[in-house]
């Protein structure tokens, strides 16, 4: 998501200094003019404001806490802004780390897959200070449509869990139902199609139930990547003494995925372990 999340901030104006673990994808983006860096330290030296679109916590704090990381190497009166999905506690000690170099950090995680990132419709989920957030505002209307201030910094993260455990859910919802028609012998496409436009209609139904149906499970977002999200659910409510059973639940059957060799598939793939169980009753 990154990549066309850059493109459509230089679209927009902005000069860009990128860092990626990928060289290519450095190379590509630096010849489409955006400038190169070698390290996460080097891009903090030369940028007043940095994006993180990492794919988990330890990247996070890889870029952030490394040798080469950002926070030694940050400008005081910096803005980091954290776009990833990253565990709660851990925000909250970065950002109190940045504070102590002088410099604001803002979380601010989206929803919206690959699509909203191409198209700059993503949902964002912000956590930070008024002043941090009102600087980092104008960046992110470049990326997204709905915006939304929860709290302070780790509160767009705790907006984030709970999208994701929605999702997560949906998508077995959907998996479920769409198997038991066609196990009744039902068109599960027509059942989809039935149900557009009344309560149980949703975005999920929508895109994930035609991937279903397709059995296109080219990913957007990932099985592994669901997985984490789920687990990082599990370990926030566990830390604030809340048991969340269907998302346990939920997360069993993403594991029994990944165990099967689908965690590189869209996470609409758990259809696949709801037909498995139906093959092996059968």
């Amino acid at each position: 998501m990154g990549r066309p999340m850059s493109r459509n901030l230089m679209h927009a104006g902005a000069r860009l200094v990128i860092h990626n673990r990928s060289r290519e994808v450095v190379a590509r983006l630096a010849g489409e003019g955006m400038q190169a860096a070698a390290s996460p330290a080097e891009v903090a030296h030369r940028a007043p404001v940095v994006i993180l679109m990492l794919s988990d916590t330890p990247a996070v704090e890889q870029v952030c806490q490394g040798a080469d990381g950002l926070i030694n190497a940050v400008r005081r009166g910096s803005l980091v802004i954290d776009m990833g999905t990253t565990a709660v506690a851990a925000t909250r000690l970065i950002a109190d780390q940045f504070a102590a170099r002088g410099a604001a950090f803002v979380d601010a995680p989206v929803s919206g897959g690959d699509l909203g990132a191409r198209e700059a419709t993503l949902s964002i989920m912000v956590g930070g200070e008024a002043n941090a957030v009102e600087r980092a505002m104008p960046l992110l209307q470049v990326l997204g449509r709905n915006i939304t201030r929860v709290g302070s910094v780790g509160a767009g993260q705790v907006a984030k869990t709970a999208n994701q455990i929605i999702v997560g859910l949906n998508i077995g919802a959907v998996a479920e139902a769409l198997s038991l028609a066609r196990a009744a012998g039902v068109d599960p496409a027509r059942v989809r199609a039935a149900l557009s436009g009344g309560f149980a209609d949703s975005r999920i139904l929508q895109v994930h139930g035609q991937r279903m149906i397709d059995g296109d499970f080219r990913p957007g977002g990932k099985v592994v990547t669901q997985r984490k999200d789920l687990r990082q659910a599990l370990e926030l409510a566990a830390a604030i003494g809340l048991e969340l059973p269907a998302t346990r639940l939920n997360l069993s059957l993403y594991e029994r995925l990944v165990a099967s060799g689908g965690g590189e598939l869209d996470h609409s793939a758990l259809i696949k372990v709801i037909a498995e169980d139906d093959e092996s009753s059968g």
